[in-house]
């Protein structure tokens, strides 16, 4: 079977939808039935996918494309193109904002949330707009919708109108050999050396992106926090600038503990798993996530994590989280007060984080992945479907 995965979403690495799709493709090209997978990767991008090299075909994209905009218009003109010179059986675009709404081949599409109903003022008008209104007609053209979790699929459902039976719910993975509590001294060895990090620390890892992730809230409650307990502990923020970073950066600025709130930038894959090992405790108060990995892998390292429960994260970390009202400053700071001062409930969170981590597993969900690609071809290449199948491609 011949798959193409456009990957061009991918924003240099640094992004949930990156860590999806390096492994999903890594998942996919260990399976015993593995694709004949094409790659379609952003010039600059080809160094990523070094892993993949001599198990996949990759083409590579001219920059020129790079911008949203471009983007799109590329996947809806040259990509069709790319997709039947390369007689592709399947293509998988990872990404609701890049669905095509020619079809060259049976088409599938990973939407990990519908963000943008959800929270006022996630993207600016123009991505707000595409995502409502553009998208909702390109989710009709999909052959199969591989939603990340229930809550997306449901939210699928409601506001694109799409048929249950074309949303196949597979959760993401996780990669064990990397997230797993090894050598916990030796991480915090690690990241003192690093980053320069000693003293108890909450752990936060996340696009520095207002006001979806909430980092505002969290640092008022940190300070809050400080100013109750006197205590060393830090705020540690992992991630790089996106949309509304200033207002982040303002808000750490105006409080009287901004010293002890340390912002890394985007944490390179290597050093990752070391951070969430040294942290004391991982918090992620994020206002809606479609899945969200970094308190899974927070878990599978044996950190006790702190979560809000919007969209589907409840979904995914069920009763091992302890949990909080992200709208609430006061029960963050309680939240925070609770976790630092009491180290047996940060035991029975890290034993609970780490049975439910086991639960999640990249070479299941690319079993999944490839049952929906042999499905949607197997549906457009039945005997009476042929003849429709050949008008929906010419047209």
């Amino acid at each position: 079977m011949k798959v193409g995965l456009s990957t061009s979403v991918i924003q240099q690495g640094q992004s949930g939808v990156a860590q999806y799709v390096f492994a999903l493709v890594a998942a996919l090209l260990r399976h015993p039935a593995r694709p004949d997978l094409t790659l379609f990767v952003l010039e600059d991008d080809v160094p990523l996918f070094h892993f993949a090299r001599n198990d996949a075909r990759i083409v590579p994209v001219s920059e020129r494309i790079r911008s949203p905009v471009k983007n799109i218009l590329w996947h809806q003109t040259v990509l069709p193109l790319l997709a039947r010179d390369h007689r592709l059986d399947v293509l998988h675009v990872p990404s609701y904002r890049r669905m095509l709404w020619p079809r060259p081949c049976p088409l599938v599409t990973t939407i990990h949330d519908l963000a943008p109903f959800h929270v006022a003022g996630k993207y600016d008008w123009k991505r707000m707009f595409y995502g409502r209104i553009v998208a909702r007609s390109l989710a009709r053209r999909q052959d199969r919708i591989i939603a990340v979790s229930q809550n997306t699929g449901t939210d699928i459902q409601r506001f694109f109108k799409v048929p249950a039976e074309t949303i196949s719910v597979i959760h993401n993975g996780l990669d064990h050999t990397r997230f797993a509590p090894d050598a916990t001294e030796a991480a915090k060895q690690f990241v003192a050396q690093r980053f320069d990090l000693r003293e108890p620390f909450f752990l936060y890892v996340a696009r520095l992106e207002h006001p979806g992730k909430n980092h505002v809230r969290l640092i008022e409650a940190f300070n809050r926090f400080k100013a109750q307990t006197r205590s060393e502990w830090q705020l540690v923020f992992g991630g790089s600038n996106w949309h509304g970073a200033p207002a982040i950066h303002a808000a750490i600025r105006q409080w009287p503990f901004r010293r002890d709130i340390r912002c890394l930038g985007f944490v390179e894959s290597d050093a990752l798993p070391l951070l969430y090992r040294a942290a004391t405790v991982f918090v992620y108060p994020s206002l809606f996530e479609g899945f969200g990995f970094p308190p899974l892998e927070a878990m599978a390292c044996g950190c006790p994590v702190l979560c809000s429960t919007r969209g589907a994260l409840g979904e995914v970390v069920g009763d091992a989280a302890a949990t909080v009202n992200p709208d609430d400053v006061a029960d963050l700071t309680t939240q925070l007060a609770a976790l630092a001062g009491d180290p047996a409930l940060r035991a029975r969170l890290r034993a609970a984080g780490l049975a439910r981590a086991q639960r999640f597993d990249w070479q299941r969900s690319a079993s999944r992945t490839l049952e929906v690609y042999a499905s949607v071809l197997e549906a457009v290449t039945a005997p009476g479907n042929v003849i429709a199948a050949r008008q929906a491609v010419e047209h």
